[in-house]
């Protein structure tokens, strides 16, 4: 009884994110499998690349910019052959994501609530980074205001704001509830709940002064 009962909460697990990436689609967020945990084994991600730098918050393949979709079949496909895929979510389509350390973004959650700010939906990944959905600027008609977040880039060398990228065109941020390395998951600290986003230039402050420590 054990065992099926062990079996039972592992399904249940699997078909979670299968369930989760179909809510995001329902909402018009496109979706596309990422790599996870392995089940055994010493490696953190199920990738094949030796010393992965972001392990099991990235997407399975590199064509994921043009997969990514809305499409309930083809979410149910991909997670039927990968139940265990956690889920990515491309950013600069419906939506931008600033992305800032986790204490930072505590600190703004609390002026944004005594400000009474407009805020969207905001996730925690792993308890070191905050995540907060924006409205998208998608292809500014002045480019110089377009700041891709260059995925390899160190964020603590930006000394405008410390800490911070922003997701936006040709980028991708790992969604809830994916699970990381060491027991460390995606979660909701503000569930998306269907409305419009904030735009992005009204938090970018708050944010900004959050990661430099003058919230």
């Amino acid at each position: 009884m054990l065992a099926v009962s062990g079996s039972r909460r592992q399904r249940a697990a699997r078909d979670r994110m299968a369930a989760a990436a179909l809510d995001y689609a329902a909402l018009g967020w496109p979706c596309f499998p990422g790599a996870h945990p392995p089940a055994g084994g010493d490696r953190a991600c199920s990738c094949d690349r030796i010393g992965c730098p972001d392990p099991a918050a990235h997407p399975v393949s590199a064509a994921w910019a043009l997969e990514a979709t809305v499409d309930a079949d083809a979410i149910r496909r991909w997670w039927a052959e990968r139940p265990r895929a956690n889920i990515i979510l491309p950013t600069g389509r419906v939506f931008d994501v600033f992305d800032i350390p986790a204490a930072a973004g505590a600190h703004a959650l609390a002026r944004i609530e005594r400000d009474d700010l407009p805020a969207g939906p905001v996730a925690n990944v792993g308890g070191d980074r905050h995540l907060f959905f924006v409205a998208t600027r998608g292809a500014p008609a002045d480019e110089d205001e377009w700041w891709s977040c260059h995925l390899d880039c160190s964020p603590e060398t930006v000394t405008e704001t410390p800490g911070m990228r922003w997701h936006c065109r040709e980028s991708y941020v790992v969604a809830p509830p994916s699970v990381l390395p060491h027991g460390r998951d995606v979660t909701w600290l503000r569930a998306p709940a269907g409305g419009p986003l904030p735009d992005p230039l009204r938090l970018l402050e708050v944010l900004a002064d959050s990661c430099d420590g003058t919230a």
